[in-house]
């Protein structure tokens, strides 16, 4: 069995079948085809943090794959009155298929997992956010921004906060070996322990990872730039520091003008136009954003089919 808790666990072409398969049920949803993959199915979603791509998405995906969701909040559930992480795992699990939790700590996700009959999905912690990247790179390939054949051809400029997001893009790009450049304030670079273990993954693909506090020099000739919103969730009390302290990081026409001329913009939204993106680049490359978040949902359907495979064997 295999949960999903981050892109450290998996291969280069595990992460391709993913792809291929979230693209070929795409393809049948976009036909209207809708087979039933997970015919009975019930895929638990468990928030402790709110969230509105990743309920919808997963959601109407278990739906349109023949199963069912259920929505279990904190305040839903006994997990938020004290009981322990690994009963609720062992209690849920033995109820329903397929398990997704978006929580705070990567720690918390890791116990329920260990003691989960059923594979374990992260929808969110505050260290990665692996669901997201998938559909990231299913964007980056329908703009032809990326193939898995040449990996070497594409340059990725993340700017901003060395939060979850771009501690993500670091192990995707390692992987992968795509070139990445990581472009944070001084005190707001990546995890460390990421960043140890997407250097060393970078090592045997081949990847260049750059880590600076320049985000021209992150952008110069890139063909994606992204970005992510600088004060996330449980960061709201920082606000007025953190705006003080990512002046000079907004994502806009200047900076835009740098990557490629036909580079393409993703945010994993929500966004904050006037903070991390200028409202001109937003409504420039919005064809490109609202595809990647549409892609939360078939990225998602390809993952939870796969899972249920490896299950099998």
């Amino acid at each position: 069995m295999r949960h999903f808790l981050w892109l450290v666990d998996f291969s280069k072409d595990e992460i391709q079948k993913i792809i291929d398969l979230a693209f070929q049920i795409k393809k049948e949803t976009k036909a209207n085809i809708f087979k039933p993959y997970l015919k009975y199915n019930q895929l638990a979603m468990i928030f402790e943090k709110s969230s509105t791509r990743t309920r919808v998405s997963f959601e109407v995906g278990i739906n349109q794959l023949g199963g069912n969701g259920i929505f279990l909040s904190s305040r839903d559930i006994q997990l938020g009155r004290g009981e322990p992480l690994k009963d609720t795992a062992r209690v849920i699990s033995s109820m329903v298929d397929l398990i997704m939790i978006r929580t705070f700590g990567q720690e918390r996700l890791e116990e329920f997992a260990k003691y989960s009959k059923v594979p374990v999905i992260n929808g969110l912690t505050d260290l990665c956010h692996p669901v997201q990247l998938l559909a990231d790179l299913m964007t980056m390939i329908e703009f032809k921004k990326f193939d898995f054949e040449n990996p070497k051809n594409t340059i990725v400029a993340y700017v901003g906060d060395g939060n979850n997001m771009a501690n993500s893009w670091a192990i995707l790009a390692a992987k992968l070996g795509f070139e990445l450049r990581i472009a944070t304030p001084k005190g707001y670079e990546i995890d460390e322990g990421i960043r140890e273990k997407a250097l060393e993954f970078a090592r045997k693909s081949g990847a260049e990872l750059i880590f600076t506090n320049d985000p021209e020099e992150a952008v110069k000739n890139a063909d994606v730039v992204t970005t992510d919103t600088w004060v996330s969730m449980g960061q709201e009390d920082e606000k007025e520091k953190r705006i003080k302290d990512f002046r000079g990081f907004e994502v806009d026409a200047n900076i835009m003008g740098l990557a490629k001329k036909d580079a393409i913009f993703l945010h994993c939204l929500p966004a904050y136009r006037g903070y991390e993106v200028s409202e001109d680049v937003f409504e420039a490359h919005s064809d490109e954003i609202f595809k990647e978040a549409e892609n939360r949902l078939h990225a998602q359907k390809g993952l939870m089919v796969w899972l249920k495979k490896q299950q099998e064997k």
